[in-house]
């Protein structure tokens, strides 16, 4: 590249991961939806569990499914008809719309104290969204409910006329469920909610030809939920995974520079081989810079350089950036994963502005702490109470002894912190074992590893991924000194 191309370049990757899209705050946009070979069957009608974690695209995929002109483009991708062919209903929802379907959360938690029992509630929320005279004409859901619970056979007749006419629609109806950790601040009390949920949408998956329950899910929840319900073994093989290859998270790269309105996005089209053009200004990559590492690596060593440094003892940027990004499951954020690359583009642009690529190596290294940053907001606002854990381990050393990390957490009132948190309304759920008691620690210590969060070396020593612990301010024994976070 010339030095003006490589100015554009750069411009391309602030100006085009700078408008990446967010599901929690903008609608998924047709240009520059991206479909992942792996998410093909979290979009099929008869898949009922979705599993996440946050920022996989739980809530992405939750609202282009709400969208006909989404929906027809995904249909294509995937080489899904059925797909074009569904009617979709928000089940819940943070939000909800403006004639929601479910009660509200403060309903609901009215509801739960009175012991409401939760197969009644997700009986009366389907009901609801099948608009069945019989219970549209309650005003308040505890009628609704009480309905449900004393007409079984006239529910079960509700939906078999639902499905007839579904039917003969030629359709498929999907009710979505989505940000299912905010129904309810007590683990326990959440639990027994999604439980109920899960009964429901396995019942109308096995009586139903036609209408089909879609639960967008962090897999935590999912797995601490009960099922004792009949044929509970059945909501398994009708479950998949929101997961994201190294190979998913470079497509994405590419389709967001290849789909920016710029004219260097065209001039990245051609550099990378023939895209097809799919209208509305959506543009399609070849399948090699989509699903190629050798080709796709290609590609990134024209953007950043084949080494993070004057060599290859430094490692390798096409693996050294996922690899730097991931949690202690080996997950990385498509959002973590954007944000990372676009301020490696602003650094470079602040402090190497004369580099003769895109992007620098050292500052690609240097956006790691921000993407740390980043990530730690996520986990404030999904599982507060997971980063409060490791906020008073700040700093601190890794790997540490877990008597270390207990002794840290009892000095500073960990557990009292944690029922104090738990208040807030806004905190969704907190972890499975709180309750008026003092918070065994040696089990927030499991969660949390289950969660990525924390790791656990073979010596039963409690590590952190990097992806946390440069946000948290928490050193690693032999390590480099930490950069403040940017």
């Amino acid at each position: 590249m010339n030095d003006p191309e490589i100015q554009a370049t750069r411009a391309l990757l602030i100006e085009a991961l700078g408008a990446a899209p967010d599901a929690d705050t903008s609608t998924p946009d047709l240009r520059t939806m991206f479909t992942p070979s792996s998410h093909r069957l979290a979009l099929d009608p008869d898949v009922t569990v979705v599993r996440g974690a946050r920022g996989t695209g739980k809530t992405y995929w939750a609202k282009a499914l709400t969208d006909p002109e989404l929906r027809e483009v995904a249909s294509a991708s995937y080489m899904m008809p059925r797909l074009g062919r569904i009617e979709v209903i928000t089940g819940f929802a943070q939000g909800g719309g403006d004639d929601p379907v479910f009660p509200g959360k403060r309903a609901l938690a009215t509801l739960v104290a009175q012991g409401v029992d939760a197969k009644d509630l997700w009986s009366a929320v389907v009901l609801m969204a099948l608009k069945v005279p019989e219970v549209l004409a309650f005003e308040s859901w505890s009628d609704r409910i009480e309905w449900v619970s004393r007409n079984g056979e006239k529910y079960e007749a509700a939906l078999r006329r639902a499905d007839r006419e579904t039917r003969e629609r030629g359709k498929t109806l999907v009710l979505l469920f989505d940000t299912l950790d905010h129904l309810h601040n007590d683990r326990r009390q959440l639990d027994r909610l999604l439980s109920g949920l899960f009964e429901v949408a396995l019942e109308l998956r096995l009586t139903t030809g036609t209408l089909r329950a879609k639960i967008f899910v962090r897999p935590d929840l999912y797995e601490s939920a009960p099922k004792a319900f009949a044929d509970a073994s059945k909501l398994g093989a009708n479950a998949t995974d929101l997961s994201w290859s190294r190979e998913n998270l470079y497509g994405l790269l590419f389709h967001q520079l290849g789909n920016h309105t710029s004219e260097q996005a065209k001039a990245f089209r051609r550099s990378t081989g023939q895209w097809r053009p799919e209208g509305e200004g959506r543009f399609i990559a070849p399948v090699d810079v989509i699903a190629d590492q050798k080709r796709q690596e290609e590609v990134f060593v024209t953007l950043a350089g084949p080494f993070m440094g004057t060599d290859r003892r430094k490692g390798h940027t096409y693996t050294w950036v996922p690899n730097h990004l991931q949690d202690g499951l080996g997950r990385v954020s498509p959002r973590t994963w954007l944000h990372a690359l676009l301020r490696s583009a602003q650094l470079t642009g602040e402090r190497y502005a004369g580099h003769s690529l895109p992007l620098h190596y050292d500052a690609i290294r240097e956006s790691l702490s921000s993407a740390s940053k980043n990530r730690v907001a996520e986990l404030t606002d999904d599982i507060g109470w997971a980063a409060l854990a490791v906020e008073l381990l700040e700093g601190s050393q890794v790997p540490m002894e877990p008597s270390a990390v207990r002794f840290s957490w009892d000095k500073q009132g960990l557990s009292a912190k944690l029922h104090e948190l738990l208040k807030d309304e806004t905190q969704g759920s907190g972890p499975r074992d709180i309750s008026n008691a003092p918070v065994p620690a040696f089990a927030l210590l499991e969660e949390l590893v289950e969660l990525g969060v924390m790791t656990k070396r073979t010596n039963g020593a409690i590590d952190l991924p990097d992806v946390y612990r440069l946000a948290f301010n928490i050193g690693r024994k032999g390590g480099v000194a930490r950069k403040p976070v940017s």
